[in-house]
């Protein structure tokens, strides 16, 4: 089966810790560099998953103070 691409794995990890309460309404999710270097990649496939998870309504992002959990997060 093939392997989805690391933007779609970053959406679903974050999801899934808001989900399951491990991320709660406006804690801050780490930051871009965190992330890179927790999935062993470049910028890009982080910034596109977190610009994917505020147009679907799980974070919300603040220039120059980082990303947040929404306060009202999907179901």
């Amino acid at each position: 089966m093939p392997q989805s691409p690391l933007y779609e794995q970053i959406i679903d990890d974050v999801a899934a810790s808001i989900r399951s309460g491990t991320l709660k309404p406006g804690d801050k999710l780490p930051s871009i560099a965190e992330m890179r270097e927790q999935y062993q990649s470049s910028a890009w496939p982080v910034r596109y998953a977190l610009r994917i998870l505020e147009e679907r309504g799980w974070i919300v992002t603040r220039q120059g103070k980082g990303s947040f959990v929404a306060p009202n997060p999907p179901a």
